[in-house]
Order: C-alpha cells, then sequence, then structure tokens
C-alpha cells in the first residue's frame, strides 16, 4: 500500500520535480517507510512506499525496468501476483524483485492494456513507455484504490489523493455543482469521473486511461458486474449457492493474508467482520490480533458494540485490542481527520476508523475489514421494498436520498442551483444497469457507485492516514460477481443477507448473526451539542464560510438553530453535512 503522483507534460517543458515532491509530502502518511521521484522526458513520477510485501530495496519505486523501458508507481495488492509471476517466468521474464509491483509492471508488457483482466486485487497504478513515452494508468474493478487526476496548462497530473494535486498550482478550484448537489443529495457520493472541485476528476473503477505524448487521452472499461446467473446454474437452489457463496468466501479471506508482515482484523462485533474472524481461525491462523472500538453513549444511541465483538474475540482466542474512546479525544482529532479526506465525506464514522487506525497501526501494518457485505449481499433496508417496486427511481430515491431537490434549492447559493442532478443520475444508472429488476439495478448501482466513493474511500483514506493498509475480502471481484448472480431473493429476506447468514451460521455463534443491525456510531456528530456545536457555528459563521457564498444563509441558520431536528432518513446530522463540507475546504486551505 502505497501513495503515488505524476505530471506528463505535453508541450516540451520538463516535469516540475517541485509539484512532485511537495505532492510526496501529503502523501507522506500513505508510505512512511521509503520515498523516490524519477524525471525522465516528459514524465516526472513521484511514490511513498508503505512496506508489505517485498521488505527488500529491490522492490523500491518508482520502479525502473530498463530491459523493457517501463517505470512504475503502484498502490495496492494483487493477491495471485505469485502465479502471475511463474506464469511470466515460463514466458521469459527475469525478475529482480520478489514482490508485486514487479509483476505488474512485466504483466503490462507481457499482455499489454488487458493486463488489468488478469489481476486479483486492490490496485491503482501508472505505467511510463520510455521508448513511445506513452502512460498507462490503471485502476481496479471496484475502485477500492483511488487515482485523481488534473489538466494543467501543458500537461496532466495525477496522484493516488486529491489533496496531492492541490500541493501545486494551475488547478481550477471552483465548486462543481453538480457535484454539490450529489454530496447533498446522494449521501455525499459524488460518483465519478467528477469530484467537489471542478478542475479534479477520478478514473472510475474498472477503467484504464492511456495517454499519448501529445496529450490525447483514451479510457477503456474492462470490467462490469452484471446481474443474471450462467446457463449452468439457472437450476441452482439454495444450498448450491450456498456451496458456491462459502467456497468463495474461504478463498477471498485466504487471498488477502499474502504479506511479508502480520495481518490482523477490524472486528466491529458484526456478522461481517466476525465472520472474517471465523474464517481465519477455521484456516488455522493462530494468535489473530482483532481490534475494536467504542465511543460514549448519547441518549439511547449506544456508542459501542463491544459485546458482541467480545463473544468472537472470546470464542476464537484472538489477541483482542478494546479501544474505549471518550467524546473528549473525538474533537481535538476532528481536523487532522477531515485533513486525511481526500474528499469531503460525512458518514460519522470516519472519525471512528481515523481513531482505530491510529491504535491498529501501532501493532500491525495491515488489516481485513468487512466492509462491502451490505451492499454485495443486500443487507440495507432500502432493498426488500424494490423486490417489487413499480417505481424503482421514486422508490430508492425516498429512502437514500438526504434531501430533496427542493431542499437542496433552499440549501445553496441560487449561483450553485441547477437541475436535478442526483435523481437524474439515479435514473440514468437504472436505465443502463446490465440488470433486468429494480432490486438488482439498486444493488449495482450500490455496489459500483455508492460502495465506491462512500464506504471504500472512508476506509482507505482513514487507514493510509496512518499508513495502514485495509484489506476488503467482500469485494474480492470473483465474490462480488458470484453474488451478483445469487437470485436477490436469497439475499433480501430475514431482513437482508439471508444467504451470507446462512453460511455463517456454520463457523459463527448464532446470536451474533440474529442481532440487531448495528453501525459505527459517533453519537457525538449526529447529536451536535456543547463543544462540537461550538465548533460547528465556528466554521459556519467564519469569514471564509460567508465570502464563500456555497450555502444560503437562512438556511444554515436553521439548522444552527434546531441541529437535533434536522436529521436526513438515514440518520445523519444535515448540520453537519453542510459544515463538513465547508471544514474540509477551510482545512485544504480552497
Amino acid at each position: 500500500m502505497c501513495g503515488f503522483s505524476g505530471e506528463i507534460r505535453f508541450d516540451g517543458r520538463s516535469p516540475s520535480t517541485r509539484r512532485l515532491e511537495k505532492a510526496a509530502g501529503v502523501l507522506a502518511s500513505r508510505g512512511p517507510d521509503a520515498g523516490g521521484v524519477f524525471v525522465q522526458g516528459n514524465i516526472g513520477l513521484g511514490h511513498r512506499r508503505l512496506k508489505i510485501i517485498d521488505l527488500s530495496e529491490r522492490a523500491q519505486q518508482p520502479m525502473v525496468d530498463s530491459e523493457l523501458g517501463l517505470t512504475i508507481v503502484y498502490n495496492g495488492a494483487v493477491y495471485n501476483y505469485p502465479e502471475l509471476r511463474a506464469e511470466l517466468e515460463k514466458k521469459g521474464y527475469r525478475f529482480f524483485s520478489s514482490g508485486d509491483t514487479e509483476v505488474v509492471l512485466k504483466a503490462y508488457h507481457a499482455w499489454r492494456e488487458r493486463c488489468v483482466e488478469r489481476l486479483n486485487g486492490m490496485f491503482a497504478f501508472a505505467i511510463w513507455e520510455r521508448d513511445s513515452r506513452r502512460t498507462f494508468l490503471a485502476r481496479d474493478r471496484l475502485g477500492i484504490k483511488p487515482l485523481y487526476y488534473a489538466e494543467l496548462e501543458g500537461g496532466l497530473t495525477f496522484s493516488s489523493t486529491l489533496p496531492a494535486l492541490l500541493a501545486g498550482d494551475g488547478i481550477d478550484t471552483d465548486i462543481d455543482p453538480v457535484a454539490l448537489h450529489h454530496y447533498m443529495t446522494f449521501h455525499s457520493v459524488v460518483p465519478p469521473p467528477r469530484t467537489i472541485i471542478a478542475g479534479v476528476r477520478k478514473l472510475p473503477p474498472g477503467t484504464t486511461m492511456t495517454v499519448e505524448p501529445n496529450g490525447q487521452r483514451s479510457e477503456r472499461t474492462y470490467w462490469e458486474l452484471r446481474f443474471e446467473a450462467d446457463a449452468e446454474e439457472s437450476g441452482y437452489e439454495f444450498a448450491d449457492w450456498s456451496r458456491l457463496l462459502r467456497d468463495e468466501l474461504e478463498r477471498a479471506v485466504d487471498r488477502r493474508l499474502i504479506a511479508d508482515v502480520p495481518v490482523g482484523v477490524l472486528l466491529s462485533g458484526g456478522l461481517d467482520s466476525s465472520l472474517v474472524v471465523g474464517l481465519l481461525a477455521n484456516a488455522d491462523q493462530k494468535g489473530l490480533n482483532t481490534f475494536s472500538i467504542g465511543f460514549e453513549s448519547v441518549d439511547d444511541v449506544q456508542g459501542d458494540e463491544f459485546r458482541y465483538s467480545d463473544v468472537i474475540a472470546e470464542r476464537f482466542s484472538t489477541r483482542h485490542h478494546k479501544i474505549e474512546v471518550d467524546s473528549a479525544r473525538v474533537l481535538p482529532a476532528l481536523d487532522r481527520c477531515v485533513q486525511a479526506m481526500s474528499e469531503p465525506m460525512v458518514s460519522h464514522d470516519c472519525i471512528g476508523f481515523y481513531l482505530l487506525s491510529q491504535e491498529v497501526s501501532a501493532h500491525v501494518k495491515v488489516v481485513q475489514s468487512g466492509q462491502g457485505a451490505d451492499e454485495v449481499f443486500a443487507g440495507y433496508h432500502w432493498y426488500p421494498p424494490l423486490m417489487e417496486s413499480s417505481q424503482p427511481v421514486d422508490d430508492y430515491v425516498r429512502v437514500f436520498f438526504d434531501r430533496d431537490h427542493e431542499e437542496f434549492l433552499e440549501a445553496v447559493h441560487p449561483r450553485l442551483a441547477d437541475g436535478d442532478a442526483s435523481r437524474s443520475l439515479v435514473r440514468r444508472h437504472f436505465d443502463e444497469a446490465p440488470a433486468c429488476r429494480a432490486i438488482d439495478k439498486a444493488l449495482h448501482l450500490d455496489t459500483t457507485v455508492m460502495l465506491v466513493d462512500d464506504p471504500v474511500k472512508r476506509v482507505d483514506n482513514m487507514t493510509m492516514a496512518w499508513g495502514l493498509e485495509a484489506r476488503v475480502p467482500f469485494l474480492d471481484h470473483e465474490l462480488v460477481e458470484l453474488a451478483a448472480r445469487i437470485p436477490a431473493e436469497l439475499k433480501v429476506r430475514e431482513g437482508g443477507k439471508s444467504i451470507l447468514k446462512e453460511v455463517a451460521r456454520e463457523i459463527i455463534p448464532a446470536h451474533v448473526i440474529d442481532r440487531p443491525k448495528g453501525y459505527f456510531p459517533v453519537p457525538a456528530l449526529k447529536y451536535l451539542r456543547g463543544e462540537y456545536l461550538e465548533r460547528v457555528q465556528d466554521i459556519m459563521l467564519s469569514p471564509r464560510a460567508r465570502e464563500r457564498e456555497l450555502f444560503d444563509p437562512g438556511y444554515v441558520d436553521r439548522l444552527l438553530g434546531a441541529p437535533e431536528s434536522e436529521i436526513t432518513p438515514l440518520g445523519g446530522s444535515k448540520l453537519w453535512q453542510v459544515a463538513l463540507l465547508e471544514y474540509w475546504l477551510q482545512r485544504h486551505d480552497i
């Protein structure tokens, strides 16, 4: 796991080493173990390294293969690299390192842009061809690893984080009005290629981009998730799907053990992370480090789920680390948490993951996480009503959107008000999704869009803020493809994730499976009171916020006057949502 940046010139000028060095400073937490810069011809590449696979200096980046004329910067983990290496060696390739970076580089030489189709894992990378001066950029199928880019006068710059791009000059930092609509409406999800910053874009998941030396760019989508069973699976019953699912889960968890350092687990006490622990224990992983975090409760909102995580830790004899955080610790950490966000992310559990990652990074450098199972296996409450929906767009919007278009128009400055971009996005996606039923259209949207730019991005940003690599077995693309083929009826019943729960009964205690659905609560950010409310007031009433004219003053005053009554359908604070965006802009000096 690492962070990288680059600059490609189309005008004959040399890339700016100053830009690369400034970006490297921003990326340092993603790669605290080593760093390097490469500049040649029309390309400049910078890299910060977190040593996980091949701890030697032979795997240092930017990695140059002079014999092949290729240079790579790479972020991620390709779990099937040993198999790919063996295949490449049979083709005659010679290796000077023992990790996955060189395998990706030589896979590109062997199979060019189609190399990504052979990679199982999470990745974003850039490869420069010395002789053609062509640059190839790629992102993994589920968008687990980020890749941002921005146009410059006479060039293009790219990086693992948006703030690293802003460390250089020449980027348009105006607010993108369409992205603002998504942020305020689509639960703070801004789908690619947009970001909240008009001049910065992100490469969509499952996509590659080839940049020619004259600046011409072409994109190719190499993966699409389809919701239909294979012909031979058409007669499968529950037991058949369960057997396939159990096998695929075991493979997904086992793949993510590949590392030259110990691997732990983030254990919330919910079904998903508990199942990961159980699968690892069944695979004979001894002395597994597990980590849980809890906060003080506010009113009837419970701040921890230790009673469930304790059960799993005791059942599988893990080395359990229980981290209790009082509210006094949350507020001082907020500045650094917001600073760590590549894009503004409103979910309360960002601070939870941030503080948890701080503690975990003192013990291990790699963890597995249960993120993604709710989207992949239909665990949310809005899925069952869509089973028989005749108006799927309306039904989805009603339960998922944070506010309707009319309230959005009340909330923002008139110059930023336009059409109902978020409803249009959902309608377009439902029309184009490779799925026939309303429920499958919603699952496709959530798995390929919402999941990427909310939970997945959140985990990546908060863990990498402390040089911690998070691996997500539920987003193994082969597991996700299997889940999409399983009939929706076998997923949504019994409150959701039905088939996953039945597989889990063979592995973990039933009362952990049948417990009420939990979240990662940080009550102090849902019910803003005391010092937290004062912080929000300082942000929203500051001269910078007033001068920016992003939000309507009357709307802001309304939220400040009744912060606890203005809650979104999904249980978030509307005040925190608007404040977080302004907070993020100020922290990044935008």
